[in-house]
């Protein structure tokens, strides 16, 4: 009786149609904000210290950013179903259709190993043309190369534990999602040094560590998922293959995948460019800028991920007001949030710069690089926040066009041909990314305005 007592309890505590929305929203997002920052400090830690190697450091920087698009890929197919079963997961424990969710979580499982075994497979054979099409040199290749070796021997643990940890977070455990990136994390922290340095292993020592923390993270997520806490359980026979269900987790987790596997675009192409007009000195600001990207939306990515189980909780059961209210509040608070970086990236470049490399040629052409790039980053916010509402309300199709919208139709095209006007060569790459943050931005939020909010005024009886 007091274990059942004890369930109920957390099944109120996790009932998001109750309670303030506000409060619902952050309790989620408090921690997953947390949770992304952490798990950022995987790949951050790794090109910090990777940026301080004596002797080499501009070239071993360089050499792990030519490894990002091959990462981002990875994170799309984590994103395609983690991201695309915890939605219909949390519209379905809304409803409370408890089997159906329980079968969306053990669906997506399966198709996250089967996934990232067929990846694994297939980036180990192709590495070397893939590295050199990304921009490599004959001197980046061989960091370059030693990194990704390792990292793609780690990619089912990848796999699981960003994908999976997706549902921890539907089932409203937030603090429990960020445990498992914050052990990751911290594994880290500790094995980078020692590793890199200590063993005297570098590039592949940082991949080593980067595989034993995920490898940690992975055995978190599931020791939980099949434990006792868990509302909704991964269980052998949830993990049979539902074709109609796969199809359906599938169709809502493509807005994820496209948005990763376009960052993976850009980032080929703006090295592609890069190389072309500034040589390896502008990859490496790239890498730099990457990084620094991944640190700053990362509460903005945590904040709509923790509105989402919130959004979709409430359209579940039919209260269509706190699906207003939600939507508002992740809105205002993603701009405001967008300003203050964008303010603090303008009047402090150098400090960014400083984190990751000490060599004074990549810190001072990084500066002006820097300001461009972000000088429209509050306008991402609009794109965040009505993408991350069209995913909620599983509305794959509108999610997926403005991912493909933004990236492929806008950033693409604008940084292969803005170098070549009024010779603005590197500037010309670095100034793509605002413009399609205005342009994407403002289209994916008013759409979502003029298409969603119209249908959200009255809660179903």
């Amino acid at each position: 009786m007091p274990e059942k007592r004890q369930m109920e309890n957390v099944q109120d505590d996790n009932d998001f149609s109750r309670g303030s929305i506000a409060s619902n929203i952050l309790k989620l997002a408090a921690p997953m904000t947390m949770a992304q920052l952490i798990n950022v400090m995987y790949s951050i830690v790794d090109r910090i210290y990777i940026g301080h190697i004596p002797h080499a450091s501009a070239q071993a920087l360089t050499g792990i950013g030519l490894c990002l698009p091959i990462i981002t890929i990875i994170t799309a197919f984590a994103n395609l179903f983690g991201m695309g079963g915890a939605p219909l997961c949390s519209i379905a424990r809304g409803g409370h259709e408890e089997r159906r969710a329980e079968k969306v979580m053990g669906n997506s499982f399966t198709m996250l190993l089967l996934s990232g075994g067929g990846l694994m497979l297939a980036c180990l054979l192709f590495k070397e043309p893939l590295l050199y099409l990304f921009g490599a040199s004959d001197a980046t290749y061989p960091y370059a190369d030693e990194y990704i070796t390792v990292y793609l021997c780690g990619t089912l643990f990848v796999m699981t534990s960003l994908g999976m940890n997706n549902f921890i977070n539907a089932q409203g455990f937030g603090r429990m999602g960020m445990l498992t990136v914050l052990l990751g994390a911290v594994l880290n922290i500790i094995l980078d040094p020692i590793l890199i340095f200590g063993f005297g292993m570098g590039v592949r020592g940082a991949a080593v560590a980067t595989v034993i923390s995920q490898a940690a993270s992975a055995l978190w997520v599931f020791q939980f998922l099949t434990g006792k806490k868990a509302l909704l359980k991964l269980t052998k026979s949830s993990m049979r293959l539902d074709p109609g269900l796969v199809k359906e987790i599938t169709l809502l987790g493509t807005s994820g995948f496209v948005m990763s596997v376009t960052n993976g675009t850009v980032q080929i192409v703006c090295n592609a460019v890069l190389s072309r007009h500034g040589g390896d000195l502008y990859v490496g600001i790239m890498t730099v800028i990457n990084s620094v990207r991944e640190i700053i939306t990362m509460p903005v990515t945590g904040l709509t991920s923790g509105a989402q189980p919130v959004i979709g909780y409430n359209y579940g059961a039919g209260c269509y007001g706190r699906v207003r209210s939600a939507i508002k509040f992740m809105s205002i608070a993603c701009i405001v949030f967008s300003l203050a970086v964008w303010a603090v990236l303008f009047f402090e470049p150098r400090f960014f710069l400083h984190m990751f490399t000490p060599e004074k040629e990549l810190i001072e052409a990084g500066i002006p690089a820097m300001r461009i790039y972000f000088c429209g980053i509050f306008m991402m916010a609009l794109q965040f926040a009505g993408q991350s509402t069209y995913v909620a309300l599983n509305r794959p199709k509108q999610a997926v066009f403005f991912s493909l919208f933004r990236k492929v139709i806008i950033v693409v095209p604008l940084t292969l041909f803005l170098p070549l006007i009024g010779g603005l060569g590197t500037n010309g790459v670095f100034l793509a990314e605002p413009v399609s943050n205005v342009v994407g931005g403002t289209a994916s939020f008013v759409t979502m305005l003029i298409t969603v909010w119209p249908g959200l005024k009255e809660d179903r009886a």
